[in-house]
């Protein structure tokens, strides 16, 4: 039928007609050229169909024809790895789901095992030397993490701890235990749900990453990134099923995402396999040409983890020049960690408007539930203390079953650390007695270094050069156990100014006071309100 014909037709179907051909047109206007849906290249919903093949034919498709969208429509598609290419957006609209085989043979083999745990495939999205990749929609990617792990009678446990060196002796941690925090034990798995290596110009955008079998992001040795409006959901009992990594990468934010998972939430760390600070630089090399971990800013998100919400440290390339900013954390075992390894430097790190409450958990995980903790230890008798300068904490409201930690090396002590406005709430809580009373540095050069009974202040310093205090509070809950004791206890310092503190010890005894100096010089004390102090080998 032509067009010609319409006006003999019944003016009921006329109007049909021209309502088909005019959304027609609109469609074929909407549905740009570069516009590419895997369901055109294979991919179907059936269950026991993997879909590996046909989506990365479709990103090839759009690739080779300069880029574009890879469009995946409602539905489930089992998959292995896909690999993302340069000016390729993959687009899940909602509803749509990309879900990890259960098979690991469908995932890319790696040229060598990341890290020795246990697993040598990538996982889902895997993306290396490209250019303006995205990830977007309000689709999901769920990396099937669960189907991977043993029962909760099998539990993970590592080997960097010793009992003898607990508080709790033969007691902690005891075998046989059923650890209702997990972590869960696994016989293989694949690997980090999402790859980027070497890129540049990254977004990903308001996707749902969803129960990985290992960490879900993994961006490293990339340039100019941002995450936006992404949640992720990972099971909290799946060891390593960490958020989002930024590993030796630079210019990255991440704004608005709600992360809740089993391990650490956002991670900044320097390791990688690119360039160091100084190397000389390639014509043709795609990813973070400075060497350095540096420029990121992390605002308005809420994180929940079984180890730390955030972690910043390890690795040998240098960290600098990081701002988190409005950020909730809850029921998580550690807030805030910054850990100097391997001789690598950490500094000029602001944490401003942050509310969080941390917990003890059980089970193998790093962490005593501190609400802020800093170190710089040797991991190896080899090896060396990093170095970590000039971090501010400011607007910090923390409830928390522990206290906070700054835990500097005798040659290499944390410099230039400011708390301001920061207030803080110790309760006692279900595992006080089972795990408490214990310091965890962990990783460290030796086992008694590691996890080991330690009386509990509610802020423990050592070997600490210019550390300032500015309205500083600390509350004590009622039924706390006998260790812990101090407001403030500061040991090997120079350089300490405290300044409206308001706090007492935890128990009014003769064996602990508000505040504990020692072995250290040049104290400011500026307080309006009365506290008993301690002074032992102090000079002013």
């Amino acid at each position: 039928m032509t067009f010609s014909n319409l006006n003999n037709m019944p003016f009921t179907v006329m109007k049909i007609v021209r309502f088909l051909s005019i959304s027609l047109w609109l469609f074929s206007c909407n549905t740009p050229s570069n516009t590419y849906n895997i369901l055109q290249y294979g991919a179907n919903t059936e269950s026991d169909f993997i879909n590996t093949v046909s989506i990365n034919k479709a990103i090839q498709a759009c690739y080779a024809n300069g880029g574009g969208t890879v469009n995946v429509p409602p539905g489930i598609f089992k998959t292995g790895t896909i690999i993302l290419l340069s000016n390729v957006n993959l687009h899940l609209e909602a509803g749509a789901t990309l879900l990890g085989s259960t098979d690991t043979v469908d995932y890319k083999p790696m040229n060598n095992a990341l890290f020795h745990e246990g697993y040598n495939r990538y996982g889902i999205i895997y993306a290396a030397d490209a250019r303006n990749i995205s990830i977007t929609g309000f689709g999901e990617i769920n990396g099937n993490g669960t189907s991977f792990m043993n029962g909760i009678d099998k539990p993970h446990m590592g080997h960097d701890w010793d009992r003898q060196y607990t508080r709790q002796g033969e007691a902690y941690m005891k075998e046989g235990t059923i650890f209702e925090d997990g972590p869960v034990s696994y016989n293989f798995r694949p690997g980090m749900m999402l790859t980027i290596e070497r890129c540049e110009n990254i977004n990903i955008v308001d996707v749902h990453l969803n129960n990985t079998p290992e960490w879900t992001v993994r961006m490293q040795d990339c340039d100019h990134a941002a995450f936006r409006g992404v949640s992720i959901q990972t099971d909290p009992l799946i060891p390593n099923s960490d958020g989002i990594h930024v590993t030796s990468s630079r210019n990255v934010s991440i704004s608005d995402c709600q992360i809740f998972s089993g391990d650490d939430a956002i991670i900044v760390t320097g390791f990688g396999d690119g360039l160091m600070p100084g190397d000389e630089v390639a014509a043709d090399y795609i990813g973070n040409k400075t060497g350095y971990a540096e420029n990121v800013v992390v605002s308005n998100c809420i994180l929940s983890s079984r180890s730390a919400c955030i972690r910043v440290g390890y690795g040998h390339h240098p960290i600098r020049n990081l701002v988190f900013s409005n950020i909730v954390m809850e029921t998580s075992n550690r807030g805030i960690g910054v850990f100097a390894r391997n001789e690598s430097s950490i500094e000029n790190v602001l944490f401003d408007n942050i509310i969080m409450s941390t917990r003890l958990h059980s089970g193998h995980w790093w962490g005593k539930g501190e609400p802020i903790h800093l170190s710089a230890v040797k991991d190896s008798e080899q090896g060396k203390a990093g170095v970590i300068n000039n971090i501010r904490f400011s607007n910090i409201m923390a409830t928390s079953e522990t206290g906070m930690l700054i835990y500097g090396s005798d040659g290499s002590p944390i410099k230039n650390i400011t708390l301001q406005n920061v207030s803080l709430t110790i309760l006692n809580g279900k595992y006080s007695e089972t795990y408490g009373g214990n310091f965890d540095l962990r990783p460290a050069s030796s086992k008694d270094k590691a996890l080991f009974k330690h009386d509990i202040p509610a802020l423990y310093a050592q070997h600490v050069n210019n550390l300032v205090l500015t309205n500083f509070t600390i509350n004590w809950g009622d039924g706390l156990p006998a260790f812990f004791t101090h407001a403030l206890e500061i040991n090997s310092f120079n350089s300490l100014r405290i300044e409206n503190f308001r706090g007492s010890a935890a128990f009014d005894d003769k064996r602990t006071s508000a505040i504990k100096l020692s072995d250290g010089a040049h104290v400011e004390l500026n307080n309006r309100a009365d506290v008993t102090i301690e002074k032992q080998n102090v000079k002013n």
